[in-house]
């Protein structure tokens, strides 16, 4: 059977279904939000506060994840495609350089990834899901092929949590926040979603300042905002409070359609 990029017996299978990396994806957000580049490449092509533009990026990312992580070779094939399609045919204007670059740059796509990945490894981590070091590694490694998939090569990739971190040491002189970007905290809390899902609005700056809060203190400066070692524990707390809590909820309503698919291949293979 067709497993995709992943399929059982791999970390990602077993981390990504957890509802609690809703965080972490929130996370990957704010980390690309510090490279100019990439987050100037988004806000000149596409309208932030639209609400009809902002919640369908939103949906499109959501479900380029999802086929990412479940589904078939094909199908990730025809993502992927998409996505790199799109990326070359835009540019955008680097006002510090005066430069026009595409959307498809190699260097803020690795950010990007590099975001991703340490994003749901670290909200996972710190929200009591069970990994080891050697599992943290291998998760990491295993995400070079979602990486090759937006057009990146394997060997360009941190392959391990230790190159990962490396990786994100070597970046932060270069790190900033593009000052006529909108604020995400203060996005949040007019939240530009369609008139159906207004409902849902308050849970938005609740998610976005946790999010804010599992960010390295580093990350968080750059926004302008506090970074204390009570913020840490804080958000570690939370997390944990909160993965608690949906793991009393049952594994038929915790986990989306395709986690539970894959839980029950994973199970499969393992018998």
């Amino acid at each position: 059977m067709d497993h995709g990029l992943f399929g059982p017996g791999s970390v990602t299978w077993r981390v990504m279904g957890e509802p609690i990396l809703l965080v972490g994806g929130f996370r990957a957000l704010l980390m690309q939000g510090l490279h100019p580049r990439a987050m100037r490449g988004v806000a000149q092509n596409s309208a932030l506060m639209d609400p009809a533009e902002a919640w369908s990026r939103f949906v499109r990312t959501t479900e380029f994840v999802r086929v990412r992580t479940y589904g078939t070779t094909e199908e990730v094939a025809r993502a992927g495609a998409r996505v790199r399609r799109i990326h070359a045919s835009l540019t955008a204007l680097d006002p510090d350089t005066g430069e026009r670059f595409r959307l498809d740059d190699p260097d803020a796509l690795l950010w990007v990834h590099v975001g991703e990945v340490d994003s749901y490894l670290s909200v996972a981590r710190r929200a009591g899901v069970v990994l080891t070091d050697a599992d943290a590694d291998r998760f990491v490694a295993e995400w070079r092929r979602a990486a090759e998939v937006v057009g990146l090569r394997s060997q360009d990739v941190p392959g391990s949590v230790g190159e990962m971190d490396d990786y994100i040491r070597a970046c932060r002189p270069r790190l900033y926040f593009a000052p006529e970007v909108p604020h995400p905290l203060r996005q949040s809390l007019n939240a530009p979603l369609p008139v159906r899902l207004t409902p849902l609005k308050p849970m938005f700056p609740m998610v976005t300042l946790l999010a804010f809060a599992t960010m390295p203190r580093w990350a968080r400066k750059l926004y302008g905002l506090p970074a204390t070692p009570l913020g840490d524990l804080w958000a570690t707390v939370t997390l944990r409070t909160l993965q608690t809590g949906i793991g009393l909820i049952p594994a038929q309503v915790r986990y989306a359609p395709e986690a539970r698919r894959a839980r029950r291949v994973a199970e499969g293979h393992a018998a």
